[in-house]
């Protein structure tokens, strides 16, 4: 190779070089117009959570209505605001066959006192550091001892605004380990000690509360630092809901609103938006079973009625709409319903009369709300448990006694 081709490979390289240099500087962003979002929690195959807050930089207006649901505030950090059991006195009283609890605010933290009926024990107050709970029917209390996570035993119960036993706890003190099964439906990640999911041992640290937006759009660290890159460009890294087949959609809602699960493939949180669900979990339920619980299996109450399995495309957000808190807005859900059945062959068959007197509401007829058969209370000392009322989603034509129950 001659000496003149040497020197003009050289200068093409130097040229190349320093117009690589010049591109980067003229093109790279500042770092005052974008930052890297922090590692909020990582899977343990390292798909990594940014935080929910990260969402309102493009999503206000979302951000601002999703922050209402109960979704949103299943679970928080416990203050004498996120709190809504009372711990004044004579209303902060649990008083139970052999043991009697006491809940006391103490210098703005707050604290169970134990003391078990005919026995000289001193049991060291549980201080309330979790809330588990949105407190539209009620709340539960949890406590770290160590790294450890423990349910309190007193629980909160809306309707009676009274402290109650927690479900399914005895007469007597005991304490309940909170494992990741339990916690999967309450928050939006947790890391497990164990590997394997095993244990109550988690990292104080790596717990994201509330069920958020990153539970149905998956794991969106790299998403948010792509668009703060790329302000204006097409979503990037992450899960986009509608484009998810039915099924896809409907296990998103499934891996909470399924009843349980028994795991079959790494822990309750290795399930991801856009996966099959049943590769990581099966349902203990069967197929076409009638006596489906109203509490817990609303997508398997749901996938047995008619409205389901005569429209291809219905799924649990063609009536709920997950930024914001439509309970209670009877208009909304009318309108959803109408929205299917409108048209002379679809007419309510229902009497005028009765039509007036559900003041023309349709799931109060054809989704009413039922008592269940699993999630039930002991209200007060010595008195019968009661039900919970939570309203089907069996979509169907009910009895009418069965509406009046």
């Amino acid at each position: 190779m001659s000496k003149k081709t040497i020197i003009t490979i050289l200068i093409f390289l130097v040229v190349l070089f320093m117009g690589g240099i010049i591109y980067y500087f003229k093109y790279k962003p500042m770092a005052m117009d974008y930052y890297e979002s922090p590692v909020s929690a990582t899977q343990n195959y390292m798909a990594s959570y940014a935080g929910s807050i990260s969402c309102s930089e493009c999503h206000a207006e979302l951000f601002k209505t999703h922050v209402e649901t109960a979704h949103f505030n299943t679970s928080k950090l416990a203050d004498g605001q996120t709190i809504k059991a009372s711990f004044q006195k004579g209303s902060n009283i649990l008083d139970l066959k052999d043991v009697v609890f006491t809940m006391l605010n103490e210098n703005g933290a707050f604290y169970q006192h134990t003391k078990i009926k005919n026995r000289n024990i001193d049991i060291p107050p549980k201080k309330f550091d979790i809330v588990i709970g949105s407190g539209v029917l009620g709340q539960t209390y949890l406590t770290w001892q160590d790294d450890k996570l423990i349910q309190l035993q007193p629980s909160y119960h809306s309707s009676s605004a009274t402290w109650i036993n927690s479900l399914g706890y005895p007469e007597y003190f005991t304490e309940r380990p909170i494992r990741e099964a339990c916690l999967k439906c309450h928050v939006t990640y947790a890391e497990n000690k164990h590997f394997s999911g095993d244990g109550n041992q988690f990292f104080k640290d790596r717990i994201m509360f509330g069920v958020d937006c990153e539970k149905c759009h998956g794991p969106s660290l790299e998403h948010v630092n792509y668009q703060r890159q790329n302000t204006g460009e097409t979503a990037g890294f992450v899960v986009k809901f509608d484009t998810l087949s039915r099924q896809q959609r409907l296990d998103v809602c499934a891996q909470c609103h399924s009843g349980r699960r028994t795991t079959v493939q790494g822990n309750p949180f290795y399930f991801l938006p856009g996966e099959n669900l049943e590769d990581y979990s099966k349902s203990t339920y069967e197929e076409n079973n009638a006596t489906l619980d109203v509490h817990g299996n609303q997508y398997g109450l749901l996938t047995q009625s008619e409205c389901f399995k005569q429209t291809p495309s219905m799924d649990c957000a063609s009536c709920h709409d997950p930024h914001k808190n439509q309970r209670g807005n009877t208009d909304y859900f009318n309108m959803k319903c109408i929205g299917c059945h409108s048209g002379e062959k679809n007419t309510c068959a229902a009497e005028a009369s009765k039509m007036q007197a559900m003041t023309q509401d349709c799931i109060g007829c054809h989704m009413p709300a039922m008592p269940s058969k699993t999630l039930t209370a002991q209200l007060a000392k010595d008195s019968l448990e009661t039900s919970f009322y939570i309203r089907t989603h069996l979509i169907g034509i009910y009895p009418e006694q069965q509406l009046n129950e």
